[in-house]
């Protein structure tokens, strides 16, 4: 069961950041957040305490550079095919693509 302690798009923000090696205070400034209210705000949103709308998450993504979709997938599989669809390259995406057609065809 999810709870706001566990969140899901909390799960995945942490995560994303983390693989990008940043602080929680150095993604808050980076997506636009004030430099003394970002850590505490992005600790809020990781904790699942507050709720991030869309345009913000959509902010926080492209700074991650990860899809936006990341922060929402249900499933840690899904999940890791969207991550890694995001991150890459124009070829790839096409390839993968190609992929998962012939394999629901």
């Amino acid at each position: 069961m999810v709870t706001p302690a566990n969140s899901v798009f909390g799960m995945r923000l942490k995560d994303a950041r983390l693989r990008a090696g940043l602080s929680q205070k150095q993604l808050g400034i980076v997506a636009g957040l004030d430099p003394f209210v970002a850590s505490t705000r992005i600790n809020r949103y990781e904790l699942g305490v507050h709720k991030v709308d869309f345009p913000f998450a959509s902010k926080l993504a492209a700074v991650l550079k990860v899809p936006v979709a990341y922060f929402y997938s249900d499933s840690d599989d899904l999940a890791e095919l969207v991550y890694a669809f995001g991150r890459a390259s124009k070829k790839d995406k096409a390839n993968l693509l190609t992929i998962a057609r012939a394999i629901t065809n």
